[in-house]
């Protein structure tokens, strides 16, 4: 709980851009996809098709509603994303034999070769950014947990 001294500064401060989490977060995340989207491009994916990938070289299959919800996405947009990996090649989709209502997604061979071409991007960009790995790991962590905080502030969870 924060302090009647803490919450006048929120009030004061609270409303100024620079100092808004939302939009912090908001310019790193748009800046570190720019830096994504050179490298991708050449291989012909989108990021939010990357993290798709990422996700089934984890594990496959996965299931839409799997997907969505690793991804924080709804349906309405993961579905024509799914379409276009499944168009390029890289995706299978297939209605789950036990459960009719669940679409199960696996990778294609050339969706299992693909993960080769992007073997190196996290190094790369690492290696770009200039920061210690350890910081790395503890931001994501970080990022991790207040994501989960907001989330379940926002569903009561």
């Amino acid at each position: 709980m924060l302090t009647e001294k803490e919450l006048e500064l929120v009030r004061q401060e609270g409303l100024k851009v620079d100092n808004l989490l939302c939009f912090a977060l908001y310019a790193a995340s748009r800046t570190a996809v720019d830096a994504y989207r050179p490298l991708l491009g050449k291989i012909g994916i989108t990021y939010p098709q990357y993290l798709v990938m990422l996700l089934l070289w984890e594990q496959e299959p996965r299931t839409i509603k799997e997907i969505g919800t690793a991804l924080y996405l709804d349906s309405g947009t993961l579905s024509p994303l799914l379409k276009r990996l499944e168009k390029k090649g890289l995706i299978n989709r297939q209605r789950d034999s036990q459960d009719e209502r669940l679409v199960n997604i696996s990778l294609t061979g050339e969706g299992h070769a693909l993960k080769e071409q992007v073997r190196d991007l996290p190094e790369t960009l690492f290696c770009q950014i200039g920061w210690p790995l350890e910081d790395f790991g503890s931001l994501v962590k970080r990022l991790h947990d207040l994501t989960g905080r907001i989330y379940a502030a926002q569903t009561g969870g």
